[in-house]
């Protein structure tokens, strides 16, 4: 059985010309389909890992390699369709809810599947909004949620989740949550989620990379990384975390 991904000395630095790397030497194996949770505190280059595994910014150094080729061999359209990026801040193309449904069947060429797209729509809550309606009228929740229908009708390998929830409400951010787990049960896509919800990570995650220091410090199955944190860092990051969301009760 092929691997499904593999990142061999990624590095990327704070600028191209400097010499400060965001993050160096970070080595990782996906094995098999897996739902990875990435936690870390703000600044150690979670979204750009994202970023550089959908080839939206270049590494300034290492190799990542799907399926056993690497990236540099793939062309940049098709790499895109197998490994798909969605952003914190939602962004909506010029047109409708509609027009920017379909963009994916677009670009690609290839038929739109508008059953998939009206059962995605109901399972995020949205199957009341108007297709025909400016996309940007709607409201940020709802932008987050269509961005994300938009990227699962590509029916990727790997889907890249930067802080996809953060904005949503409790009744939104759980169906979001439920897509994803059954999701990945029903057709095996990997997803790398960077979140900074520690619940959302342990309750649907496998396993768990920590970025600190400017490396992956922990590559780890979910339920060892919560109950052991494998570093001073992890274990500083968790205690944080949880003081955080104690106060956050109690506020």
């Amino acid at each position: 059985m092929h691997s499904v991904m593999e990142i061999e000395s990624l590095g990327k630095k704070v600028l191209s010309a400097a010499s400060t790397w965001l993050f160096h030497d970070l080595n990782a194996i996906i094995s098999e389909p897996a739902m990875i949770g990435i936690l870390g505190k703000s600044g150690q280059g979670k979204s750009t890992l994202l970023r550089i595994l959908g080839r939206l910014l270049p590494p300034d150094s290492g190799t990542i390699r799907l399926n056993k080729k690497e990236m540099t061999q793939w062309d940049s359209c098709a790499w895109r369709m197998k490994v798909s990026y969605v952003a914190q801040q939602a962004i909506m193309l010029p047109g409708t809810v509609e027009d920017n449904l379909r963009t994916v069947s677009v670009l690609h060429q290839r038929p739109f599947d508008q059953k998939l797209a009206r059962a995605l729509c109901e399972q995020l809550h949205l199957e009341q909004v108007d297709w025909s309606k400016s996309a940007e009228q709607l409201s940020g929740g709802e932008k987050q949620r269509l961005a994300l229908i938009r990227t699962l009708l590509l029916q990727p390998d790997v889907l890249l989740l930067d802080e996809v929830t953060a904005s949503l409400d409790t009744a939104s951010k759980q169906a979001a949550q439920q897509l994803l787990v059954d999701l990945h049960t029903r057709t095996g896509t990997t997803i790398l989620w960077v979140t900074h919800d520690l619940e959302e990570a342990r309750s649907s995650c496998q396993r768990i990379w920590f970025m600190a220091d400017h490396q992956l410090q922990a590559d780890l199955p979910s339920h060892s990384f919560f109950q052991s944190p494998p570093t001073i860092q992890a274990r500083d990051f968790l205690q944080s975390a949880h003081a955080h969301a104690a106060r956050e009760v109690h506020s």
